[in-house]
């Protein structure tokens, strides 16, 4: 005969593996969501760079469709050869930055750091003299105004160490815009059949506006550039097409940019005189006068309107958080939040409407 064990009786309750429990089931799920936000944010903070990197491959892909778009207005041929012809002529401007004036712009980059760095010094010794900075906090501007200047300036004279990510940027640019609906189809064969008509309304806004937020940075630039370099040029300021070159690249960044570009331009302007650097001003006014009041409202405003300060904050945030690329794509990623939320905003107020 065999003998039977003990018996689970009636007052035995669930033990802390028994996952039939509705409580445990309940903490268990607590656990796991809590568990899963964890992890959630340390791959955000691992694959930062990798993501903002996708962001700038979009950016870059959005910039490619608005070409061919563009062009098909001119060229009524298909639209493969016509990315192609976008593709080639932003390949050769590139090319043309990094390589073929890139001796001469990383030559002329050290003089531009010296030229700042005398121009700060002056700067920082008359205030000093005049009794408006204590001299500890002279001391501390100083270093504080130096380190950053060298920074700036140390990015310009090793622009192949950032080769690698513009050329990953281009490709992953390259490939979303040949078949965007390849990629778009992608991601909501993720979401469940009832919300992917809403997912596919939400990415055809948000390409829309990065379309034509793209559009009026890559005029903006073409204005301040080849305005800076001209208008410099015609007045004798040393390194003219450096500055230009400057201009034109950190347009890219609204307001965070034109100073930047603003403050090298008036520094290098007094390097070689007052009427030099009156002259400089001068340019620079002008020259953010027709991009801000012409450029951005007849191009851009229309279609993306991002309150200034907002925009301001955005690059301080995720510049403080992710370095130069968080600086950089600051502004698209705001864009395509502001459509997003304003969808979500939309399909609230019509569920709303039909209960």
């Amino acid at each position: 005969m065999i003998e039977r064990g003990p018996e689970v009786t009636p007052e035995e309750k669930a033990g802390p593996t028994d996952f039939q429990d509705p409580l445990v089931k309940r903490e268990f799920a607590k656990a796991a969501v809590w568990l899963g936000l964890a992890l959630a944010i340390g791959l955000a903070a691992l694959l930062t760079q990798p993501l903002l990197l996708i962001i700038g491959g979009l950016v870059f892909a959005s910039m490619l469709d608005g070409g061919a778009r563009l062009l098909g207005r001119i060229l009524p041929i298909a639209r493969g050869w016509r990315l192609a012809i976008v593709c080639l002529l932003s390949v050769c401007f590139l090319v043309w930055v990094f390589f073929l004036a890139g001796s001469q712009f990383t030559a002329e980059a050290e003089n531009l750091r010296k030229v700042v760095t005398d121009q700060i010094n002056r700067i920082l010794n008359w205030a000093g003299a005049m009794g408006l900075a204590p001299g500890d906090a002279t001391t501390e501007i100083h270093r504080q105004v130096m380190g950053s200047i060298g920074k700036l300036t140390s990015a310009v004279g090793t622009a192949f160490d950032i080769l690698s990510s513009v050329a990953m940027i281009i490709v992953i640019g390259i490939f979303v815009a040949i078949d965007p609906r390849l990629y778009e189809r992608g991601v909501a064969w993720m979401l469940p059949l009832e919300k992917r008509a809403d997912f596919y309304r939400t990415t055809s806004r948000m390409a829309h506006s990065l379309r034509r937020l793209m559009a009026g940075r890559l005029v903006g630039m073409a204005v301040e550039g080849v305005g800076t370099w001209a208008l410099l040029s015609f007045g004798g300021v040393p390194m003219a097409a450096l500055l230009g070159v400057l201009t034109g690249l950190l347009a890219f960044l609204p307001n965070i940019g034109s100073i930047i570009s603003g403050i090298l331009t008036v520094l290098v302007g007094f390097s070689a005189g007052v009427d030099t650097g009156l002259w400089a001003i001068g340019v620079y006014v002008v020259v953010q006068t027709v991009d801000g009041y012409l450029i951005v409202p007849t191009v851009a405003k229309r279609a993306v309107d991002l309150a200034p300060a907002l925009v301001l904050s955005a690059q301080l945030i995720f510049g403080a958080l992710f370095g130069i690329l968080g600086l950089t794509f600051a502004d698209p990623i705001v864009a395509m939040l502001k459509v997003m939320l304003e969808r979500k905003a939309e399909t609230a107020a019509e569920a709303a409407e039909q209960e």
